[in-house]
């Protein structure tokens, strides 16, 4: 039997917030400021704290840090989706300025499940989430009591509600798709069809529809008798339900899309059957997500202030977290962005 003694090797000692501080000549207070408020002290000796932090490795006592201060420093955000870039914006926004205060983004999807969303909810709760952001103000109520109930704060957005209490930084959907609406039938346009998201569970598919509807009434038309789908925001489906529309033996002169994902589906389909965007058809998005002005010809759509939406959104979260605020809600506002997919029609070409 081998009696060579065996070379123990010692563990290497793991970096503490006391040897970041001698290391960068400061005290753990200062670095203790520079891992969470780093807005609070100077770039020069932030930079050389976090020169100290990246040579010893150190990584900071996360569950110590949430003891002291009886907070995770963790923020959720429950999108309906991942697999476009509706949100994708907005949410990069909202986690930049996360990362500012020293707060960590957690994100989970729904695929626009009101079942799922409830039990992402609570699982985020149940791991200590500061606070939510939600999607729209669409969910059963016994959610948001659920959520008071744990005094969880949660902020809405990408709605706008001004009677509705729920705290909500967003737009107003309806209003926003009424003004395209008037400009459509303002550059003549009157055989009008629509491609909506599904309206059932998400309130900014269902006002988008409505701002349609109340346009068309404004302006004279039946809003009955234009003809509706209802479909996933997905490319494909946009694509698919314009099919189905231009196969109706009166064709609109414009189609006017929920979101700029179906409205890119729409012109793809569009050049697939040989139509000609926007001579023989016009074509509308909502968002202006990137898609609108990469697709050809360039989308007209409804501009959403995505970044100043979640921008907003993060502080207004953070305050509430802070208790610095119990929710405001702000309204920012919409634009309309004229773009090749939509013409003028010359007297008498309706129809």
């Amino acid at each position: 039997m081998d009696q060579t003694p065996q070379k123990i090797l010692a563990t290497p000692a793991v970096p503490t917030l006391d040897d970041v501080a001698r290391k960068a000549g400061v005290s753990t207070a200062t670095v203790s400021r520079c891992l969470n408020t780093a807005d609070k002290v100077s770039q020069k000796t932030r930079s050389r704290v976090m020169a100290a932090v990246e040579a010893l490795g150190y990584t900071p006592n996360f569950g110590a840090r949430a003891m002291a201060a009886r907070r995770t420093f963790t923020i959720g955000a429950i999108i309906p989706t991942m697999e476009n870039a509706i949100f994708a914006r907005g949410l990069q926004a909202f986690q930049e300025e996360l990362h500012t205060k020293g707060y960590t983004l957690l994100v989970s999807s729904t695929s626009y499940r009101p079942d799922i969303e409830a039990e992402q909810i609570r699982s985020l709760v149940s791991r200590g989430a500061d606070g939510l952001l939600l999607i729209g103000y669409d969910r059963d109520a016994a959610i948001f009591d659920y959520l008071q109930r744990r005094a969880v704060p949660t902020l809405v957005a990408w709605a706008f509600d001004p009677d509705n209490p729920q705290p909500s930084i967003g737009f107003d959907n309806r209003a926003s798709m009424q003004e395209l609406t008037a400009t459509v039938l303002g550059m003549g346009h009157r055989d009008v069809a629509v491609i909506s998201g599904i309206v059932e569970g998400n309130d900014r598919a269902r006002q988008r529809l409505a701002g349609i509807r109340a346009g068309l009434r404004a302006g004279g038309i039946d809003p009955d008798q234009v003809p509706v789908i209802e479909t996933p925001y997905e490319i494909e489906n946009g694509a698919n339900a314009f099919g189905q529309l231009m196969a109706a033996p009166h064709r609109p002169t414009v189609v006017m899309c929920g979101n700029d994902v179906l409205a890119v589906g729409a012109i793809q389909r569009a050049h697939e059957m040989g139509l000609r965007v926007p001579q023989d058809v016009s074509i509308t998005g909502f968002d202006d997500i990137e898609l609108a002005r990469i697709v050809s010809p360039q989308l007209t759509t409804v501009h959403v202030p995505h970044r100043t939406m979640g921008t907003r959104a993060a502080q207004e979260l953070i305050r509430m977290v802070e208790k610095e605020s119990t929710g405001t809600s702000v309204q920012l506002d919409s634009a309309l962005r004229m773009r090749g997919s939509l013409r003028a029609l010359d007297a008498g070409a309706s129809g």
